[in-house]
């Protein structure tokens, strides 16, 4: 190659934990004018975003020169905080999300901060999981494969996190297992059983793990009327 030419290359990565937090493993494939290597490691304990973040950061991490790369992640919580400025606003701000609350795996996020700033452009691109896209399957299979193996690593960054003991109560809280704003989702209206007194108009859904909470709040009496149960 020409060491005055900048090359383009494409970083896939995927990974995730099992239950989460627990086991978990991430696969990396870099790619350049159709030549491909990857990579895996698999952890002790861990969270999905964690394994997200790694991903990306040790794919980078092998690059021997400044480069423009294209990373493609079916994760929503690495793309967003990237291209909305999130991180970068954490960074500023020493790493604070809210005037009380710290942002969570800001120690990943530090690190991929200094990759990206020391590459000649990094591009963030969000792919759907599990739709077939080839890329994305294979550094699934070897993420799963990497946490089920025997070379297991400690997360040494991983702690549990405060916002494990809080009761989610309503939309933007941080879910219990994943730490990301969960959101309202209205439920399906289905005939009521014989004997239900009430049903959720509503519930709190995590996008990130797919967990579900149920609130009081979103609890509603139902009402039968008394001439349905007797003639």
């Amino acid at each position: 190659m020409n060491w005055t030419e900048i090359p383009e290359i494409n970083l896939y990565s995927d990974g995730g934990a099992e239950p989460n937090p627990g086991k978990g493993g991430y696969g990396v494939i870099l790619s350049y004018k159709g030549q491909k290597k990857e990579f895996s490691q698999g952890y002790l304990l861990t969270t999905n975003n964690r394994m997200e973040l790694l991903a990306i950061i040790s794919g980078l991490e092998k690059l021997k020169t400044r480069s423009i790369v294209n990373v493609y992640t079916d994760s929503r919580y690495v793309v967003d905080a990237i291209n909305n400025g999130w991180a970068d606003n954490w960074k500023k701000n020493n790493w604070y999300r809210t005037k009380f609350d710290k942002a969570e795996n800001y120690d990943l996020w530090e690190r991929l901060l200094t990759l990206i700033s020391n590459n000649q452009e990094v591009r963030f691109n969000w792919i759907k999981g599990h739709a077939g896209h080839l890329e994305n399957e294979r550094c699934d299979i070897l993420a799963t494969k990497a946490q089920k193996g025997d070379n297991l690593l400690n997360d040494n960054g991983y702690k549990v996190e405060k916002h494990k003991k809080f009761k989610i109560q309503k939309e933007g809280d941080l879910c219990r297992k994943c730490g990301i704003e969960v959101v309202k989702k209205q439920t399906k209206k289905k005939e009521p059983k014989f004997d239900q007194t009430f049903y959720y108009e509503y519930y709190l859904f995590c996008p990130d793990c797919k967990t579900i909470y149920l609130v009081e709040d979103a609890k509603r009496n139902i009402h039968t009327n008394v001439n349905e149960l007797f003639e």
